[in-house]
């Protein structure tokens, strides 16, 4: 039964590729939107390995949460620190296993004169945001098939900021803003931007994802209630999908990474794009 389901998601895919190279691609779908790609990628704080077989080894540590949090620490002691300062999510021994990964990857070296002390090699890095782009573009691309860009800027004066993430799946268009940040430090201005640009936008699906295991009841999502009710003098509801995965009318979802990324993001695509859609409205319910 196992072998079946890997080989019906092998197809999938196969057939996914196959719809992709037949329907126009991200940039030409973009600019039928009236959007125009100015810049995308920047690499200023990008940390990822130059070797592709480290890069690969290094996307699937990104997989896991502890080494997601540990990269964090790491960029947040960079000029210098040692396993005890990078080991507040795991235990010392993953710490140090972390570490040592890092080592091989070229991306830490250890300072002269302190062998249990370490420096991130490329600095300085301001945070984990662009890498953690980057993670969350090639996990799309790579299990679903999609053609992905992050860190876009476009050619327009409406809504400005970066676009976090733009893929094309089947011949949809998904918008997703990435947040390294825990809740405590996410504001009202920024559910105010993700929204205007949905707006603008008007993609298929749009995700606004948190890095984090914390619950989005508590704080993001009555943001957004807060924020609905004020643009449109009603109550939109915020349904929960299922734990902390939230939808409003099946076209924006609110997700964490509690469980894994990737099973949360195929619960939401699966719900909103893999099944009937519905057209999203301001009003009452369809």
């Amino acid at each position: 039964m196992t072998s079946e389901i890997t080989e019906l998601k092998k197809e999938i895919k196969h057939l996914r590729l196959l719809l992709r190279s037949q329907t126009p691609d991200l940039k030409t779908m973009l600019a039928r939107h009236g959007f125009f790609i100015y810049k995308k990628e920047p690499e200023d704080d990008l940390i990822i390995p130059a070797n592709a077989s480290m890069k690969r080894r290094f996307y699937e540590y990104l997989k896991k949460y502890s080494f997601r949090l540990f990269l964090r620490d790491v960029i947040k002691h960079q000029e210098s620190f040692t396993s005890d300062d990078v080991a507040r999510y795991a235990t010392k021994e993953v710490a140090i296993q972390y570490i040592s990964f890092l080592m091989k990857a070229e991306l830490i070296e250890p300072i002269p004169d302190n062998q249990n002390a370490y420096s991130l090699i490329k600095k300085p890095v301001k945070s984990f945001g662009e890498t953690l782009e980057w993670f969350m573009s090639e996990l799309i691309k790579k299990d679903f098939g999609a053609e992905t860009i992050w860190g876009v800027k476009f050619k327009r004066h409406r809504i400005g900021g970066d676009y976090d993430l733009l893929a094309k799946i089947d011949s949809s268009i998904l918008y997703m803003e990435i947040k390294s940040s825990p809740p405590k430090q996410i504001y009202d201005k920024e559910i105010t931007a993700f929204l205007d640009r949905v707006i603008d936008l008007s993609p298929e699906v749009a995700i606004f994802f948190m890095d984090t295991e914390l619950r989005m009841k508590d704080k993001i999502v009555p943001m957004f209630e807060a924020e609905l009710k004020k643009r449109y003098k009603q109550h939109i509801p915020v349904e929960r999908l299922e734990r902390e995965l939230y939808h409003i009318k099946k076209k924006i979802f609110i997700i964490n990474s509690k469980e894994s990324v990737e099973a949360n993001l195929r619960t939401v695509l699966n719900f909103s794009l893999f099944r009937k859609k519905e057209i999203f409205s301001t009003g009452g319910d369809e």
